[in-house]
């Protein structure tokens, strides 16, 4: 999942150190930022919060903390997770400058390799009972919708990402309203990966967990964010207004609107009673009560809880409204611009948090493996498992960052990193 050679070896280094093009040998323009390594294993604590911590949808004053890191995490660590991924997607293609020629389409091909890899190793994961929560399958889409956007640059992609984050949950919402379950059912049948896994093409774009038609919006993000001088001081002042402001007008806004407009009332009243809540049977049973147990899908023709407009004024996680859009790209440049400058201002943060940020440098890796050990708990495979807890939770975070921390100590790269970059040496082979 990520590009970024762990540099915490030799932590005396800046963060910023050319690497050789394995295509030319020359150095190229991707820099070694460890930050973004420490953003990428928060997203990772983030997601293993969400899927085994003491989930509350509506917390309360008498919350514990645990309870309430996991809600903060839902739906944002997934976004953090995405923006990222636009991020490594320009670590491959020439982060401040794109690269042209052959260099250019051997990074395509580098990029497809990796979507291919990953749509297969999605699947077979989706096959499982965490079905269509799986989301490493739905990068395979992303990296394939934004090859035509690599050689863009910084200023541009942010536009493309504004218009993507104020137009596509509006189309989202209308292209849903018209689809009817015997169209999604029909469309399915004629997908192959939907016959094999229950999440397939359709999911993908347009009525899965992670739709690509609002999903984009981060991975282009993060795209223009790697195309960013993050060492500079004028961009990172920039980002640090901009950070914040998303977070206030996204979830600000939508917190007043549904107020002043009693869709707030509205929103409420078309969600299930929470009494005896269970997660993964109720996150479904909110969406579409006939569904399957195990499906993550939006409802066809539905807004965010019933059969209205009214959840585009939410910001709720997973919504795809515009307002979550921004609230959680707020959070994620938020994340990445503060882990990115206080790994540069205090070395010693480097040295302390080197485990932490091997878990960065092998997300994919853990990422799988955390749903593997889900998926292998006595009597539980589904997600959240009724053994959610905040002691499962610090296993899992604990158990991940021993693990990081142990096998950067002998190998540059986590084990499924290092099939990945070995099967996308064949891009060497385009002239």
């Amino acid at each position: 999942m990520t590009e970024i050679e762990s540099a915490i070896k030799a932590p005396a280094q800046p963060l910023d150190v050319p690497e050789p093009d394995t295509a030319t040998g020359r150095p190229s323009s991707t820099a070694r930022l460890v930050g973004v390594d420490l953003a990428r294993a928060v997203a990772v604590f983030g997601m293993f919060a969400v899927h085994v911590g003491p989930f509350n949808p509506f917390p309360v004053s008498g919350d514990s903390m645990g309870t309430r890191a996991v809600w903060l995490a839902s739906g944002r660590a997934s976004a953090l997770f995405a923006t990222l991924a636009g991020f490594s997607l320009v670590l491959i293609a020439g982060r401040l400058e794109p690269k042209t020629g052959l260099a250019g389409r051997q990074a395509k091909v580098r990029i497809v390799i990796r979507a291919v890899i990953l749509l297969v190793v999605g699947t077979a994961l989706a096959m499982t009972d965490f079905g269509g929560g799986v989301i490493i399958n739905f990068y395979a889409v992303y990296f394939l919708l934004a090859l035509p956007l690599l050689r863009l640059r910084a200023r541009t992609l942010a536009l493309i990402a504004v218009a993507l984050a104020l137009v596509m949950p509006q189309v989202a919402y209308a292209l849903r309203a018209l689809l009817s379950e015997s169209t999604v059912n029909m469309i399915d049948s004629y997908d192959p990966i939907a016959r094999l896994s229950g999440v397939g093409v359709l999911d993908f774009l347009l009525t899965g967990f992670y739709p690509a038609i609002t999903w984009m919006t981060f991975v282009v993000t993060g795209m223009a964010l790697g195309r960013l001088d993050l060492s500079s001081g004028a961009v990172r002042r920039r980002l640090a207004v901009v950070g914040p402001a998303l977070i206030a007008f996204g979830y600000g806004v939508s917190w007043l609107a549904l107020r002043l407009t009693g869709g707030a009332r509205e929103v409420m009243a078309g969600m299930p009673d929470m009494k005896g809540f269970d997660v993964l049977k109720d996150r479904t049973a909110m969406k579409d009560p006939g569904m399957a147990e195990g499906s993550f899908d939006l409802p066809v023709g539905h807004g965010l809880w019933g059969p209205d407009a009214w959840g585009l004024l939410a910001a709720e996680p997973h919504s795809g409204s515009t307002f979550d859009l921004i609230g959680c790209l707020g959070v994620a440049i938020t994340v990445i611009l503060c882990l990115t400058v206080a790994v540069d201002r205090l070395p010693v943060l480097r040295r302390l948090a080197a485990p932490v940020i091997a878990v960065g440098t092998m997300s994919l890796t853990l990422y799988v493996s955390h749903i593997l050990v889900i998926l292998a708990l006595p009597g539980e495979g589904v997600t959240p498992p009724q053994s959610a807890s905040f002691e499962l939770l610090l296993c899992f975070v604990v158990g991940a960052t021993l693990f990081a921390g142990i096998w950067s100590r002998f190998f540059r790269r986590g084990p499924l990193e290092y099939l990945l970059n070995s099967a996308t040496k064949l891009a060497n082979r385009v002239r």
